[in-house]
């Protein structure tokens, strides 16, 4: 079993900055990717940003420029590091794992509001 553990979200002003961090724990033999996703109220969730093994990387329109994922293998995690916020980046964001040839773990969730 894997167990996936997220922090950093909270209240940020316009334009402010904050960095997600999501932590693995378990039985990981390989990891296949990595990402995270977000929910606003009312809304689908929706890819925020990606990293495939030996891929690269993805992100949406919406956040090119201004997010960067980020992985740190000998720790199993992956960070959003997200600047400039805006008020439409408010959401519910969760992280997730594709890991040992295909099974995929999601964290909690953790909420990001933007707001002055």
């Amino acid at each position: 079993q894997v167990q996936l553990v997220e922090s950093g979200g909270g209240l940020v002003q316009p334009g402010g900055s904050l960095r997600l961090s999501c932590a693995a724990s378990g039985s990981i033999f390989s990891t296949n990717a990595m990402g995270w996703y977000r929910q606003a109220p009312g809304k689908e969730r929706e890819l925020v940003a990606l990293i495939i093994s030996g891929a690269g990387t993805n992100y949406a329109d919406s956040v090119k420029g201004r997010f960067t994922i980020s992985r740190d293998n000998a720790k199993n995690t992956v960070y959003l590091q997200m600047n400039n916020l805006k008020p439409e980046d408010t959401a519910v964001y969760s992280c997730r794992f594709v890991v040992n040839q295909g099974k995929i773990y999601w964290g909690q969730g953790t909420q990001v509001t933007v707001s002055s």
